[in-house]
């Protein structure tokens, strides 16, 4: 018996009266069932980044598939208070002492200067909880291929405004500090 010939055959068994008294209940069993042994399977066995949401998606843009500094001007639209605030100082600080550095002199996605975008994307990892409006993302990378110290934890806060996710703030877990909470004084050159 060919292989169609005995699906055809069970199959035949299955929509006829012998298959027992409730033969559309055991139809759609035998098609549900497995699914849902699969679905069961799959929720234990992904990673917590395959489960991101569009919380995630709106971090993860800063990160693959290159990095992007958060504080440039052409991603403010990315962002919301309190953060944007400490932006537009970076901003003044820029314009005002445009042969210094200004307040921001690293990447705060990173919490560094200096990265392996390979090592970086290969590493990255994003868990998100929502709660309403809110949400946070939590991204855990390295820098670079070795160094226990080039392990990174950040922390972004989301909000949403107008349907779409905006970063509010950006904690680093690893070097404990706030980007909200960090100085900037726009009309002195950082010391």
């Amino acid at each position: 018996m060919k292989p169609t010939e005995h699906f055809a055959a069970k199959w035949g068994h299955l929509a006829s009266r012998k298959c027992g008294k409730n033969k559309a209940r055991d139809v759609r069993l035998t098609i549900a069932l497995p699914a849902l042994m699969a679905a069961a399977v799959l929720s234990i066995a992904l990673p917590a980044a395959a489960l991101a949401g569009p919380a995630s998606n709106a971090v993860k843009f800063f990160y693959v598939p290159e990095v992007r500094f958060e504080a440039d001007a052409k991603y403010r639209d990315r962002f919301t208070e309190p953060v944007t605030k400490l932006f537009d100082l970076n901003d003044k600080a820029s314009k005002n002492n445009p042969d210094e550095v200004a307040c921001l002199d690293f990447d705060p996605g990173l919490d560094a200067q200096d990265f392996d975008q390979k090592t970086l994307t290969k590493t990255l990892k994003l868990a998100e909880t929502v709660n309403g409006d809110t949400a946070e993302v939590t991204a855990k990378f390295s820098l670079f291929p070795e160094g226990d110290d080039s392990k990174r934890e950040m922390v972004w806060s989301l909000k949403k405004v107008d349907g779409k996710w905006k970063i509010a703030d950006i904690t680093s877990k690893t070097s404990n500090w706030t980007l909200s909470a960090l100085e900037c004084q726009a009309d002195k050159a950082p010391q």
